[in-house]
């Protein structure tokens, strides 16, 4: 595991599986973790907090499936509610991330079981390179 302090954990909420992913501060860059299997969209929490406490990140990733004309879903509204709890259970920020197209990019080029961890890993890697991010956190 590398440097805690520069750990971000992404998360690419469903209703049955959601993937999670590692990134790292320095250098931009994440590796998909593990999926973790949801029921109706409820999460192993056991899983998720093990996941937290191991990576001690500091700050989680919660990926906002917007539709295309910026509006919100019940799917936006079901993944807040998963960022809400994360950052209760946790104790750490937690900061939505435009995933738009995120989850149908990883199918398009890997197997599908391995899908989950791969969209983690883009919306992990579309926060950790935004520019406008960057410039607000120095």
């Amino acid at each position: 595991m590398s440097d805690p302090a520069g750990c971000v954990l992404a998360f690419d909420y469903g209703l049955k599986h959601i993937g999670v992913a590692a990134g790292q501060t320095v250098t931009r860059t994440a590796s998909p973790l593990d999926t973790i299997s949801a029921t109706n969209g409820r999460p192993d929490w056991k899983s998720v907090d093990k996941l937290v406490s191991e990576w001690r990140p500091r700050r989680l990733l919660v990926g906002l499936p917007l539709n295309m004309d910026d509006t919100e879903s019940e799917m936006s509204a079901r993944a807040r509610q998963f960022a809400n709890r994360l950052a209760e259970r946790s104790g750490i920020e937690v900061t939505l991330v435009d995933e738009r197209l995120t989850t149908f990019e990883a199918a398009s080029t890997v197997d599908r079981r391995d899908s989950h961890g791969l969209a983690a890993v883009l919306i992990a890697e579309s926060w950790l390179n935004d520019e406008s991010r960057l410039n607000d956190d120095r």
